[in-house]
């Protein structure tokens, strides 16, 4: 096994994306345990003790793909979440920034659908955990907001919609392809349409 070199702080951060970009498909194609460095690298062309001039191992690309993707998730999230909008409009939004990510990043959305689980109990990953107790949180002050402002059902089981939707909606990245027929945005009105007749309140 080549020995372990500390990553270049120099690297074109085009060429590190780029081996990232790599990295995840590679992951969310044959899963985290079965791809080795030498598996990435091939799929990028190059040698495996290269790789290690950009990253000091395989676990340390997972950990930048998914901190990436969440970050931009949390962005977009947190613009949602302090605009201020309605409870369907802040639900409208943050349905229609989770297809956006999966457009941006569904190799990313692909891995933390499939690896989380296993991840969390690891020191390094436990970010994971955190970001999905405010997700949950997020998505459930949401609905809750709208049953009190009767805006969706009073009837309304809000951790089992906030568990439908999630899944839903995340689901999407096994089959979604950016680049296709339909854009993330068009994907969430079709989406949404869809939800919000069985959730809001009828005239």
């Amino acid at each position: 096994m080549p020995t372990k070199k500390k990553p270049q702080v120099t690297a074109a951060p085009a060429r590190r994306r780029e081996l990232l970009e790599t990295a995840a498909e590679v992951f969310a194609e044959q899963g985290y345990n079965a791809t080795t460095v030498r598996k990435i690298a091939d799929h990028a062309g190059m040698l495996a003790g290269s790789l290690y001039y950009h990253f000091d191992s395989k676990e340390s690309m997972l950990e930048e793909i998914l901190r990436t993707f969440l970050d931009e998730l949390w962005d977009g999230y947190d613009t949602v979440l302090d605009a201020g909008l309605g409870p369907r409009e802040t639900l409208e939004a943050l349905v229609t920034e989770s297809f956006r990510e999966i457009d941006r990043h569904c190799a990313a959305v692909a891995i933390y659908q499939k690896e989380s689980r296993q991840l969390v109990a690891q020191e390094r990953f436990a970010f994971l955990a955190e970001s999905q107790r405010k997700f949950e949180k997020a998505w459930l002050a949401t609905l809750e907001r709208g049953v009190a402002a009767r805006v969706f059902r009073a009837d309304l089981d809000v951790r089992l919609t906030y568990r439908f939707v999630r899944d839903t909606v995340w689901v999407a990245a096994s089959w979604y392809r950016p680049g296709g027929q339909h854009s993330p945005e068009e994907i969430a009105r079709q989406y949404l349409s869809m939800v919000l007749d069985g959730i809001a309140v009828r005239a």
